[in-house]
């Protein structure tokens, strides 16, 4: 596969209906380091959604095909739903025990028969729902620098820490410390930029785990935060999120709009992955200007697997798998979709989460890697409804004082 071909589309090409925007970061990203103020601002606390009873799961027609796929996606996810706590406290880690129990010898092609008989749907809010798309993005690289790889991939540099900056009032001084660094005088700072880093600030520390060959294929997969090197022998390296050196994330295609460089009008680039990429490229100096306005920098460690992890620990999966907001989905749950994109309605397991993820009934499906997972993720933005499949009992037991 040509790398550069896949990251022209990487995901979501048109996400709202304001018009195409660059995909934002799928990994958790860090606030900058608090700012003293003379009076802190409290946190307001979140409000729980509404949950209702959705329709039966045998109502919603779910394909035995559909089923398949999400029944496997399931069995993978039982180990972390037993054992973790649902911070959408829709369920309890004992809710899920004996369909966890019933899948493992669930009898092969009754898979949409298993739904049924141990689940029911709840609507979260008004279960209006946005769904975009992701996939496994390929590049080329190799492990160790080859002429013409000259693009560091870092793992977690071991002085990335987390601290409070001395003009931090103690009263502030609450939650998790921000990251940074300590440095040559002991002062805890922020740390390094893209730009800083680009420049070698972490060269020659041993913290290389493999070498891209394109400067801006590899920016687009750290927004990803997770893909494949395709090695010049032909072999995959895949590559995930590790870390992030806690510095602001900026959209640079929102910055290309801000500026008139994308558009309709003469002279202008499209509003789309392709044109954003087309003008980084035709426009090196530029380009790089413009990257290093993101000063976010992403680090990494090697998958090693069948296929890339989700934030729930266990491999994600095409057609299977979503990525949600914990706050309002249980991860590990059965999610139904009825959307205006086709591809994209039917049976999910909720197995990760995503940076731009977040709210009621916001998902990203997940596509696997190739020619159709970038077409179909590159394109996806569908509206709709959206059911969340809890063990039958969980709506009665929530309503029980």
């Amino acid at each position: 596969m040509n790398g550069r071909a896949v990251l022209a589309v990487l995901v979501t090409a048109l996400i709202s209906a304001c018009g195409p925007l660059i995909p934002p970061p799928r990994y958790p990203v860090e606030p900058p380091p608090v700012s003293p103020s003379p009076t802190p601002t409290p946190t307001p606390t979140p409000v729980p959604p509404t949950v209702r009873a959705g329709p039966s799961v045998s109502a919603l027609g779910i394909a035995e095909a559909d089923a398949a796929g999400a029944l496997r996606s399931f069995i993978e996810s039982c180990p972390q739903l037993l054992s973790r706590t649902d911070a959408s406290r829709l369920t309890a880690a004992g809710d899920w025990q004996p369909a966890c129990a019933a899948a493992r010898s669930w009898p092969a092609g009754q898979a949409a028969s298993f739904f049924a008989t141990w689940f029911e749907t709840a609507q979260v809010a008004d279960g209006a729902a946005f769904a975009t798309g992701y996939f496994e993005p390929e590049i080329a690289g190799a492990r160790q620098r080859l002429p013409g790889y000259d693009v560091p991939v870092y793992r977690v540099p071991p002085d990335l820490v987390r601290g409070w900056p001395a003009e931090t009032p103690p009263e502030q001084r609450t939650g998790r410390p921000p990251l940074g660094r300590y440095d040559a005088a002991g002062r805890f700072v922020q740390y390094y930029e893209r730009a800083e880093i680009e420049d070698g600030a972490l060269a020659g520390k041993g913290l290389e785990i493999a070498w891209a060959l394109d400067p801006i294929e590899m920016f687009f997969l750290q927004i990803q935060g997770s893909g494949r090197l395709r090695t010049p022998d032909g072999t995959v390296m895949r590559i995930g999120y590790a870390g992030q050196n806690g510095r602001e994330y900026v959209g640079v295609g929102s910055v290309m709009r801000e500026r008139g460089l994308l558009g309709d009008a003469p002279g202008q680039y499209p509003g789309s992955m392709q044109g954003i990429v087309q003008y980084l490229r035709d426009h090196p100096e530029e380009g790089r200007a413009l990257m290093r306005q993101n000063k976010s920098w992403v680090f990494f460690r090697e998958l090693v697997g069948d296929g890339p992890l989700g934030a729930l620990g266990v491999p994600v999966r095409a057609d299977s798998s979503v990525a949600a907001d914990p706050a309002y989905t249980p991860l590990g749950a059965p999610v139904w979709l009825s959307v205006d994109r086709p591809e994209a309605n039917g049976l999910w397991i909720a197995q990760d989460t995503g940076g731009a993820i977040k709210g009621a009934n916001r998902f990203d499906t997940f596509w696997g890697a190739g020619a159709r997972a970038q077409t179909i993720a590159g394109g996806m933005s569908a509206r709709g409804r959206a059911y969340i499949l809890v063990p039958k009992g969980t709506l009665a037991r929530r309503a029980t004082p």
